[in-house]
């Protein structure tokens, strides 16, 4: 998968879960942002999970700034791990429409803009999904 067919499925989705390490994507790269404002317009739900840093902070201040969101959107749709907790994740995932049974997974490099997106197959996406939605509930004690 490329990351343009990678955009078109964001594009489509109703629902986006996102693993980062950095919110390279969501605050850094033009292409991503500005697809990230157009569906947060169209109330496509957005969840992320990722490491309590200094860096995710930063970017969690111009993430709020970007998108025009209150600090209660911010919390209530970014769970900030400890990074012990966070080391799984190695790359930034995105799981879309992750409450359905059509889920898919796709992962690329956090750090860097390429066209190189890996897409899982069903049941790792599936397992996935199950994995951010127990960590979301361990954490916010809540169904994303």
């Amino acid at each position: 998968m490329t990351l343009k067919q990678l955009i078109k499925l964001e594009d489509k989705a109703s629902e986006v879960w996102v693993i980062s390490p950095s919110l390279h994507y969501d605050v850094e790269n033009k292409d991503f942002s500005e697809l990230v404002s157009v569906n947060l317009g169209q109330k496509t739900k957005y969840k992320y999970i990722v490491p309590a840093s200094k860096e995710i902070h930063k970017h969690l201040d111009t993430y709020k700034k970007m998108y025009k969101l209150s600090e209660e959107d911010i919390n209530r749709n970014f769970l900030l791990l400890p990074k012990s907790d966070f080391n799984g994740f190695i790359m930034e995932i995105g799981i879309y429409n992750g409450s359905s049974e059509s889920c898919i997974a796709c992962a690329a490099p956090a750090l860097e803009d390429t066209s190189d997106v890996i897409q899982f197959n069903s049941a790792s996406a599936k397992t996935m999904a199950n994995e951010f939605k127990s960590i979301w509930k361990k954490y916010k004690r809540t169904n994303p």
